[in-house]
């Protein structure tokens, strides 16, 4: 057996990286042919094409169809034992089925841990390159989140409105900082505009006209401008529906914290991109479970129904991994269990699909 485990995972590693080379060039393929007009409306190189965008999607796409690619060996590889009737042979030689997905399951380990330490350090980095080459050059709806009447809690007591903030000059316009008590308004500052110093990590405020309220009035202030440290970042009031994926699991917790200090809304939105981010490594063990199970029976048809069932069962995981996602946006569940739910259901499926087969 152990010189089988050996063969098996040679065989799995060798199959795992022809599909994933033949999935990485036909996505890239599509996707140059798509983007192909806006490359040359844009005045894209070609050493910038390749170098700052390919070169940096690949870890993404590596990401995306990694699960895809090992669940297409586990069908075509325990298929193959099958119709050979060498499954059949380990079994009566008193080898179970158990102890014949042993290799399986640890190809399917190592590779969830990998793919976590990659989502985890490297993704983030190469998603963040080639997310500012997008938005240079390829025409896409926009993803920001926060685009005008934008509002935070600096401190209890304290909060500021933006009329509009500019993601590319770091710059909010049309400022209004409250501060109030139980009695009411406290000092009310408004301010033309507001620019992010990354020198001195502080916002310079221009046109500033404050007043100071008291029984009896006000006090009010107008100077020209000054800079002053807030409880607030440029992200904090740039979110867009990427950023979760250009950060790394440590950063992506403390960008999940700032939100919620300064009282922002749609946090349900980063947080299920979150959970799903950690939870989708797990998918490799999920679908080599119900690879094994369903390609260890001989069936009619030979390869052609195992690759169809494949098929099937990767759709139906990926929409309702798709689906559940909104219900954890818009609050119906909490975003963890929207995360973790579609995986939880297939991996009783590959289970109960596994228990039913004879030993």
């Amino acid at each position: 057996m152990k010189h089988l485990d050996r063969l098996i995972i040679r065989r799995l590693v060798s199959i795992t990286t022809l599909v994933l080379v033949v999935l990485i060039c036909i996505f890239i393929l599509i996707d140059f042919s798509e983007n192909s007009d806006d490359f040359t409306d844009r005045g894209a190189k070609m050493g910038e094409i390749w170098g700052d965008y390919y070169i940096n999607y690949i870890p993404e796409m590596i990401r995306l169809v990694l699960p895809l690619a090992i669940f297409t060996a586990c069908l075509y590889l325990v298929g193959q034992l099958s119709e050979r009737l060498e499954i059949t042979s380990l079994k009566a030689a008193g080898v179970s089925l158990y102890r014949l997905f042993m290799p399986f399951l640890i190809f399917g380990l190592i590779n969830t841990i990998g793919l976590s330490a990659l989502d985890a350090w490297i993704i983030p980095t190469s998603n963040a390159q080639r997310i500012k080459f997008e938005e240079q050059y390829i025409k896409q709806k926009n993803e920001q989140l926060d685009r005008s009447d934008i509002y935070r809690e600096l401190s209890p007591g304290s909060y500021l409105q933006v009329n509009y903030f500019d993601r590319d000059q770091q710059t909010a316009y049309r400022i209004r900082m409250v501060q109030f008590d139980q009695k009411g308004v406290k000092k009310l500052l408004t301010a033309t505009n507001m620019s992010w110093l990354e020198s001195k990590k502080e916002w310079r405020l221009t046109t500033v006209q404050e007043r100071v309220f008291t029984d009896s009035g006000f006090v009010e202030r107008n100077v020209a401008g000054f800079d002053t440290v807030l409880n607030l970042l440029p992200q904090d009031l740039a979110r867009s529906s990427s950023d979760i994926y250009q950060l790394s699991y440590t950063q992506a917790f403390q960008y999940i914290d700032g939100i919620k200090r300064s009282g922002a809304s749609g946090i349900e939105i980063p947080q299920v991109q979150l959970y799903a981010r950690m939870a989708y490594p797990f998918s490799i063990v999920v679908v080599l479970i119900i690879g094994f199970a369903v390609a260890s029976v001989r069936r009619r048809g030979g390869k052609g129904v195992y690759i169809t069932a494949g098929l099937v069962i990767s759709f139906l995981y990926l929409v309702i991994m798709k689906i559940m996602e909104p219900f954890g946006a818009l609050g119906i569940l909490p975003p963890f269990w929207a995360a973790v739910i579609p995986h939880i259901t297939f991996l009783a499926v590959g289970f109960i699909s596994l228990k039913q087969i004879r030993k």
